[in-house]
């Protein structure tokens, strides 16, 4: 049977627990701060330049939406995209980059320090449970005011406790943090498949260029032979007392030029071949790229529609989260004009002696809440709610910024391939009349009609024009892979981090 008194404590520890249920149940109120909404931005119906064969662009849906596809992203560039080029050297290099390169283990440990960040936000949901055990010989004076000659003067006091305190998140300040560190979490993916992106991209974009050095270098070898050739042939006619000494300078001297415009273009190769080991984290000592010309076929990129640019830029996806975290300080700011409240609570046991420290009138326990208001703090907070409304308003015409650039460099780099590619015509025709031209004044040369000065002529047309021919070429090669990095690579916002 309870005595009075304990039944009296019973109502009190009843009263006590239904306190801490109700505190638990408002901790579950909705946060207080504006819950986020993507900044708007209208995408463009379809890009302006899309003629160049190079660029797969997706036919329109028929006039009053007689069928859709099933799923947009069907055609699109996925995953490894460098693939589409075909070049199984150009394979293995863009492969070292995701176990080898260093730029790319930087970004990695930056994403992994931001998840961590969201670990320890969460933490502060729960309750912080911490134990000890004291132990310690206590004299007292006896002048002092605590002496007692009733008791001894001295005593052990043994103590076994523990300690929890609980901020309950009635206003969502700390469901507000969280969700701010998990967005920057998510803004530093997308930074990091930035990075990977930008990686890849420059990885394909300098091997295009070495090979066309090679190109370059196969034409001039080529052209040295021929000037050789031709240099013998003056050098022939003119001890045969139909050339002249002039004749055989000229030949000389072309043949002098061409070789060191052949020497000068190995400076240009040593360069893209140390940046292609360089990021493929190879010791420049120990690779080296064999020679190989530029003579694959130019691959056709999907581009998509426009609106499906929004998800497939890891820049576009690192500002659009960078403004929802922003949105969330707002959250966090506007918590701090609310009361902080804080339950805590102490048990655990403590005797003079060892021999009765863990027993049952040993025990000790305490329950407690203790709530504070800020009442004047000269208009901090909201200068600081402020601050958070007004840096949101900068993230979000940070985000409509770069979706705008977004699209200005896919119209470049579509725009880049169109004209390249007109211009490519163009110049393979230049080439052509040039080698009917070369062609005649050699003939004319040899059956003794005009001086070698036109044949210098013509050939240095036909060759100047050849290199424009493989200079346009290389270029159309790096235009395509900055469109598929304008594009975003084989990446989309999906893969963001949950």
């Amino acid at each position: 049977m309870r005595t009075p008194a304990q039944g009296e404590n019973l109502r009190k520890d009843a009263a006590t627990l239904a306190a801490l249920v109700a505190l638990g149940l408002l901790a579950g109120c909705k946060p207080v701060g504006p819950d986020y909404s993507r900044p708007g931005y209208q995408a463009p119906a379809a890009y302006k330049e899309t003629g160049a064969s190079a660029v797969v662009v997706p036919p329109p849906s028929p006039a009053g939406g007689g069928w859709q596809p099933a799923n947009p992203s069907d055609g699109l560039l996925k995953g490894k995209w460098w693939e589409i080029y075909q070049d199984p050297q150009l394979d293995r290099l863009e492969e070292r980059i995701a176990t080898e390169n260093q730029n790319l283990r930087q970004a990695t440990e930056t994403y992994l320090a931001a998840r961590d960040q969201v670990k320890v936000a969460r933490a502060a949901l729960f309750p912080t449970v911490s134990a000890g055990a004291n132990t310690s010989r206590i004299n007292v004076s006896k002048n002092g005011p605590s002496y007692n000659s009733a008791k001894p003067a001295g005593y052990g006091d043994f103590q076994l406790t523990g300690e929890a305190s609980w901020e309950p998140d009635f206003w969502g300040r700390i469901r507000r943090t969280v969700e701010q560190a998990r967005e920057n979490a998510q803004a530093s993916a997308a930074d990091l498949a930035g990075v990977d992106l930008a990686l890849h991209s420059e990885m394909a974009s300098d091997y295009f260029q070495l090979r066309g050095l090679d190109s370059d270098i196969k034409l001039l070898e080529g052209s040295v032979k021929d000037l050789e050739g031709q240099l013998d042939l003056t050098q022939r006619l003119f001890k045969g007392g139909i050339g002249s000494q002039v004749d055989v300078a000229q030949a000389q001297t072309q043949l002098e030029q061409v070789k060191a415009q052949l020497v000068d273009l190995g400076v240009a190769r040593a360069q893209y071949e140390h940046a292609v080991g360089t990021l493929a984290n190879y010791s420049p000592s120990e690779f080296s790229i064999p020679p190989t010309p530029l003579d694959i076929s130019l691959p056709q990129v999907p581009v998509g529609v426009p609106s499906q640019l929004l998800e497939r830029r890891p820049d576009i996806a690192a500002a659009e989260r960078r403004t929802a975290a922003a949105n969330a300080q707002i959250g966090i700011a506007v918590s701090a004009f609310y009361p902080t409240i804080t339950l805590s609570g102490t048990g655990g046991f403590e005797s003079e002696r060892i021999g009765t420290w863990i027993q049952g009138p040993s025990a000790l326990w305490s329950l407690g809440a203790q709530a504070a208001e800020l009442l004047f703090d000269a208009g901090q907070r909201h200068a600081l709610t402020d601050q958070a409304r007004h840096n949101y308003e900068a993230n979000a015409a940070a985000y409509r910024s770069t979706v705008l650039a977004a699209f200005n460099d896919i119209e470049d780099q579509l725009s880049g391939l169109r004209i390249l590619e007109q211009e490519s015509t163009v110049e393979q025709r230049a080439v052509e009349s040039a080698q009917h031209s070369y062609d005649l004044s050699n003939q004319r040369y040899k059956g003794g009609v005009t001086s070698y000065l036109e044949v210098l002529t013509a050939e240095a047309t036909l060759l100047q024009n050849q290199r424009t021919t493989i200079d346009l070429t290389t270029r159309q090669f790096v235009a395509s892979v900055g469109l598929v990095r304008s594009l975003g690579g084989g990446w989309d916002a999906s893969q963001l981090p949950k």
